[in-house]
């Protein structure tokens, strides 16, 4: 690449107003499809990017421009900022800007109304709840309909990492829910590869990113699977300061996370704490007080526990493309109740209640080219 090449004088794509007033939610997205390779999801630099809580390791693209880049790599010749060890720069193609959850908005007061199925749902194998999400995954690689599946795995220390399963075998590796954020597309372009049959299971910025990528950059994306999901944390709050000093556990004794009935709860063998959800969800990550997407609504699968009885999952099928898959799915025990829908209708609404925003006024002015101030934020 010719240092003397002009940077082009397109502007910033739209998704630097994203990244800039603190609503870019880490999905990955951005990193997987970037031809240049010049977004990167990592944790802020606290030395030079104060726009998060600094003794919060918040993950957000720190790579794609200035703002959110090392001040001493300014590239005179070129007028941008760059990664001169391998010469990789934004180079303006917007590729970001169509597969950004943010930019391309939220759903509406109804998110059930996509959904053409609904069901409660068990699988035998040790999962969250009912175990669905693993389940499904299992068998859909035991019969060979997928071939690869991002999600996340933890340690003892309920320390997460993106994974790549490839085998039925290794399903169990991801099972339970973590309540801690990893940037699950930002391995999406390694895997499109090696893998011709992917699944993604992710959050539902997580899943909405997915669905756009598909739509956008591969067919390879076969099945998004999305979690109901309220808010998500940093393992510096989950980890280092819910699990051990709000609820009093030693973290590694922990064998599953939950929210239930207004409640966090932690569960060791031997006993279990829980907590007020109002206590902690100041404590959520800084974009998910923005999010006003609690099911998932751009998945093909929708999975959680809320609706259902103690062990068992709610599983909303959202359209054709999730119902040919799970109709292949077996191994799943499915429960003859209906799914209690007023406890979803009345969380889902809580969450935009209480993350309400005008996002609408929000991309009518990226979109327009203008600038967003942080003051808009609010309705």
């Amino acid at each position: 690449m010719s240092a003397e090449i002009p940077a082009p004088q397109m502007g910033f794509p739209k998704i630097y107003q994203v990244i800039k007033n603190s609503l870019c939610t880490a999905c990955g997205g951005c990193e997987a499809i970037c031809p240049m390779q010049a977004a990167k999801v990592q944790l802020y630099d606290e030395a030079n990017y104060d726009k998060f809580t600094p003794t919060v390791d918040e993950p957000t693209v720190v790579k794609l421009f200035s703002e959110i880049s090392r001040e001493d790599n300014y590239c005179a010749n070129r007028q941008c900022y760059v990664d001169c060890d391998t010469c990789l720069a934004c180079q303006n193609c917007l590729a970001c800007e169509r597969i950004c959850p943010i930019l391309d908005g939220f759903p509406g007061d109804d998110e059930l109304d996509n959904v053409i199925d609904q069901r409660i749902g068990k699988s035998s194998i040790h999962g969250q709840d009912g175990g669905a999400v693993t389940g499904i995954l299992k068998s859909l690689f035991e019969q060979g309909e997928i071939d690869a599946a991002l999600s996340v795995s933890r340690n003892d220390d309920w320390e997460t990492e993106v994974v790549v399963l490839t085998s039925a075998e290794q399903v169990a590796s991801a099972a339970g829910t973590k309540y801690t954020y990893e940037p699950v597309l930002s391995s999406l372009r390694e895997v499109l590869k090696n893998y011709e049959k992917i699944a993604v299971v992710g959050t539902p910025c997580q899943a909405h990113a997915a669905s756009l990528l598909r739509e956008n950059l591969t067919d390879k994306i076969k099945l998004v699977i999305g979690l109901i999901c309220m808010e998500s944390f940093t393992y510096d709050d989950m980890g280092e300061n819910i699990i051990p000093n709000i609820l009093g556990l030693d973290r590694k004794t922990v064998n599953k996370l939950d929210f239930a009935k207004g409640k966090f709860v932690a569960e060791t063998a031997d006993d279990k704490a829980l907590v007020p959800i109002k206590e902690i969800a100041h404590l959520a990550r800084k974009p998910c007080h923005h999010c006003m997407d609690y099911t998932s609504y751009y998945a093909d699968i929708s999975v959680g526990s809320i609706g259902s009885p103690d062990g068992w999952s709610t599983i909303f099928i959202r359209n054709n493309i999730g119902k040919e898959y799970l109709d292949k799915v077996k191994g799943i025990e499915y429960h003859d109740k209906p799914i209690f829908m007023d406890i979803v209708v009345k969380l889902a609404a809580q969450k935009h209640k209480n993350n309400a925003w005008d996002y609408e006024k929000f991309n009518e002015v990226v979109w327009a080219g203008g600038e967003w101030t942080p003051e808009e934020h609010s309705t």
